[in-house]
């Protein structure tokens, strides 16, 4: 019912701008790049419909589940797209370093992006000192999930620090529960939950330089804060008192099934961490339970105190390779709230941009997760999604499952840094 709401009022949007149109309408087309497929690209295409009616300007959009690849044969061969979707910093900072991308303060009004957007956001679409990519959307991984209606029964209350946390999870397992739900199998992805944990454990321990020196393999896996951060995942994940099923559970649970220990009576777990898409999961398996009653979230907590607390996830950045009229029209709707409050409000997705409206999210839920997101002290992307996939959905999964199932630590780090040397050639 909400979904259909939110498309009549999609709909309504596009008659009200098509009969504004004329006064406001360019000629000419735009072409767009990106990954979005399936419902993402519906949505997209609706966004667009809305573009088109205030403009005129009509939008060739072209999916591709290979953009890394797409993006760097088309700008090699002097035919790239008006507007792409970029896959994470990493490649936008290489394409600008080239100059194959459009510097978009001489196309935004800075100032407003500036009322919009946090310092790390801009940071993060910034390469040496000008902005060449907006975020239009993100996920957020850095999320713990619990039951209220649980935690009211036991008397436990919503960790703030990490050593409250440490304390709630031995003040579980002292009580004869098992307090950390942790699934591990995803057939041949098994093992990326652990790496989102190690992570956002890295963020927290040895900040947002560090963390981008390791995923750039400036400093070797076994570098102390790679290896404390895989200790500190290790102290729960390892712990047969701390996970439910012990260390073969964690090795056998599906992610997508995990979860669900919370919702049993008496509970199998009282802790979940896991991103903003797992809500999908517990309302699939679990119908009938009340979002922010049976099940809710509180972000991961600080570690330590200089990080304060930085948030994990995924982005749609979106950047500019032609300067034309229309390919700045395009990019001065994408940015603005108005467009990303349409993107959000039909994908459940959040927004980074503070001056989106939160009406414009589905539920509580998520308004919530998007205020958590905005007032994050740093974002980083998965680290693991922007290695060479020799580490990042190579060695590292491996390196995380060999962790758990008992292999020594150093012998785990050596093994994930020679296919690191290798696949970075250093």
């Amino acid at each position: 019912m909400r979904k259909t709401h939110r498309l009549l009022g999609v709909l309504v949007m596009v008659v009200v701008l098509s009969l504004a149109a004329p006064a406001l309408a360019q000629s000419g087309r735009v072409s767009v790049v990106g990954t979005w497929g399936g419902q993402e690209q519906e949505a997209f295409m609706q966004l667009m419909s809305v573009f088109t009616a205030e403009t005129g300007i009509q939008v060739d959009y072209t999916g591709t589940r290979d953009l890394p690849t797409l993006l760097t044969t088309r700008v090699a061969a002097g035919n790239p797209p008006d507007v792409a979707a970029v896959p994470n910093p990493g490649q936008m900072w290489e394409l600008a370093a080239e100059g194959a991308l459009v510097d978009l303060t001489q196309v935004l009004d800075m100032d407003q992006i500036r009322r919009d957007y946090s310092e790390a956001w801009i940071d993060l679409g910034s390469y040496n000192g000008k902005l060449y990519a907006i975020f239009i959307s993100a996920d957020l991984k850095s999320l713990v999930w619990y039951s209220p209606k649980q935690f009211a029964k036991y008397g436990y209350e919503v960790p703030k620090t990490w050593d409250e946390l440490v304390a709630l999870t031995e003040r579980i397992a002292a009580d004869g529960f098992t307090p950390w739900a942790i699934g591990l199998e995803s057939g041949a992805a098994s093992g990326w939950p652990g790496t989102d944990w190690i992570e956002d454990i890295m963020l927290r321990t040895a900040g947002p330089e560090v963390y981008d020196q390791w995923v750039n393999h400036e400093i070797p896996w076994t570098h102390p804060a790679v290896k404390r951060a895989f200790e500190i995942f290790g102290q729960f994940a390892r712990n047969p008192r701390y996970v439910y099923g012990g260390t073969a559970g964690v090795l056998s649970t599906n992610f997508g099934d995990s979860v669900n220990a919370l919702f049993t009576e008496p509970p199998r777990a009282f802790l979940h961490r896991q991103a903003t898409f797992i809500r999908s999961f517990i309302d699939t398996n679990n119908p009938g339970l009340v979002p922010g009653e049976d099940y809710d979230f509180f972000m991961l907590p600080p570690i330590d105190e200089r990080w304060g607390t930085p948030a994990l996830g995924g982005a749609d950045m979106v950047a500019m390779f032609n300067d034309t009229p229309e390919a700045r029209a395009l990019m001065q709707f994408l940015a603005s709230p108005r467009a990303q409050e349409i993107w959000v409000s039909l994908l459940g997705k959040l927004s980074p941009n503070r001056s989106v409206s939160e009406s414009a999210y589905p539920d509580d839920l998520t308004r919530k997760a998007a205020r958590l997101l905005v007032e994050a002290d740093s974002f980083r992307f998965d680290g693991s999604d922007l290695m060479p996939a020799a580490v990042g959905s190579g060695a590292f999964w491996e390196g995380v499952l060999n962790y758990v199932a008992g292999e020594d630590l150093d012998d785990v780090l050596m093994m994930i840094e020679a296919a690191a040397e290798e696949a970075y050639g250093r």
